[in-house]
């Protein structure tokens, strides 16, 4: 490729010194694509428009390895080009991301610079952080209400999958053996702010099964209380002490117990306490079970 100087220029506002062009050799990758991809989903027009800022700069490793060793190339100049003649499976104009990425020219880099312009080294995945993940056909967000739509099915002649979009960060660009995307590839992670909002929606149904849980609790707990009155017991502070030490699975059991109990007792003893029980306590001697 011919280095021009607006290339070095570029280039060089990410090294410590300026590097000539005998130093540094250069290829364009297609980073990715607005097409679906093997997994059912695609990048948003937007979304594209997004990384191409979000990648200049970015470093180029291996197999997504973070370790530093692994770094190879780093990103200087990005490009969205639109193919005008080419239609993604979605129907739209197909539109992908292309960089240019340098390295420098060093004795342990020789061979990987051959397996680049040998077409070896070639496909490659990006690691971005998407906040949105929607359904193509009904535009549910996937992760907050899951849709019955089928990634693969046709609905109403629209091929159903996911759309990505809302990019918040890109992280690296990877040579990999076989990506996602078909022309690229694509590794998807999502932001941390999408996965703390979904963990707070979580958390919020938790806390309210909690209190449900615990507002039957207490309401069973009454109702031993008023079992274990009609059926002529001590309900004294003794036997609250007992009570509130049960879960609610030992208070309904001990309430099946209470009212079996109450079913067996002769009928002119259960009368005289339950009149005696709605005469000075106003207890409803009327239970659920």
């Amino acid at each position: 490729m011919d280095i021009t100087p607006e290339m070095l220029t570029q280039l060089n506002t990410f090294t410590r010194r300026e590097l000539t062009a005998d130093e540094v050799y250069i290829f364009r990758v297609r980073l990715c694509d607005n097409d679906i991809d093997r997994d059912g989903e695609r990048f948003s027009l937007e979304a594209l428009r997004e990384m191409k800022d979000l990648f200049v700069g970015k470093t180029g490793i291996f197999d997504h390895d973070p370790s530093g060793e692994k770094q190879s190339a780093r990103i200087f100049q990005t490009e969205l080009v639109t193919d005008n003649e080419k239609k993604t499976l979605a129907g739209e104009e197909y539109t992908s991301l292309c960089a240019y990425a340098y390295m420098v020219k060093t004795s342990g880099n020789e061979d990987l610079i051959r397996e680049i312009d040998g077409g070896i080294k070639k496909e490659v995945s990006v690691s971005v952080s998407a906040g949105s993940k929607t359904c193509s056909i009904c535009g549910k967000e996937k992760r907050i209400s899951p849709c019955t739509h089928i990634h693969g099915e046709e609905y109403g002649g629209k091929l159903c999958h996911t759309v990505l979009s809302q990019i918040t960060d890109a992280y690296e660009w990877s040579f990999v053996a076989v990506p996602a995307q078909r022309n690229a590839g694509v590794t998807k992670h999502y932001c941390e702010n999408n996965i703390n909002s979904e963990t707070m929606q979580e958390s919020s149904q938790i806390e309210f099964y909690k209190k449900l849980l615990s507002d039957v609790e207490d309401r069973t707990r009454r109702e031993v209380m008023q079992l274990q009155f009609c059926s002529g017991g001590a309900v004294g502070k003794a036997f609250s002490r007992i009570t509130s030490k049960m879960d609610l699975k030992e208070l309904l059991e001990f309430k099946d117990e209470l009212m079996d109990a109450q079913e067996k007792m002769p009928s002119s003893q259960l009368s005289s306490v339950l009149k005696a029980d709605k005469a000075e306590n106003n207890i409803s001697p009327f239970f659920t079970r």
